[in-house]
């Protein structure tokens, strides 16, 4: 979650010719799937793999705002460091978990929505109440989930072969032995 403060301006309203000052607001983010998943309701592309317009990003603001009662002509007040510091917030890995990069061999590419998603966390028994997390550790709990799930990794012949090595090496060690 993440509050932004969308600072005091000061515009001129051509159709009423005067000058009119919008006062400072608070809102509370979340960048979660319920947002992801209202925003691909509304615009029916995936979220994650797709790019946005100015429009289609204030919109993704107004799905993860958590603040009631804003009005509509809110958004169009954020300032670009607002928008740095949603940007941020969003691309947060929100977790300490790291993964060791795995060789994917080519295949086609899947593309993410809201509902695979959700698949996702059935098919890992998941509780629903996730949907609620930051959305980026939400999908590191679901790599967790599929790696700890996978089968043992066949070694190869390389692997044999210095595992073996590092055995041998560390028994003649052990033993004071040549061989």
């Amino acid at each position: 979650m993440i509050d932004i403060i969308i600072p005091e301006t000061e515009y001129f309203d051509e159709e009423h010719m005067q000058f009119v000052t919008y006062k400072e607001q608070k809102l509370t983010l979340e960048h979660s799937l319920i947002a992801v998943s209202k925003w691909e309701s509304k615009f029916e592309k995936p979220f994650l793999s797709s790019e946005k317009s100015a429009l289609e990003v204030i919109e993704y603001i107004k799905c993860m705002t958590l603040t009631q009662n804003v009005k509509p002509e809110t958004y169009f007040h954020l300032s670009p460091k607002n928008i740095e510091e949603i940007q941020a917030y969003i691309e947060a890995p929100m977790t300490a978990t790291t993964f060791k990069k795995i060789e994917k061999r080519g295949g086609k590419k899947e593309i993410i929505t809201a509902e695979l998603i959700y698949y996702w966390m059935i098919a890992f028994d998941i509780p629903f109440e996730c949907q609620k997390w930051h959305l980026n550790k939400l999908l590191t709990l679901i790599e967790v989930c599929a790696r700890k799930n996978e089968p043992p990794k066949k070694m190869s012949r390389r692997e044999i072969s210095a595992q073996h090595k590092a055995i041998n090496e560390a028994n003649r060690k052990r033993f004071h032995t040549k061989g």
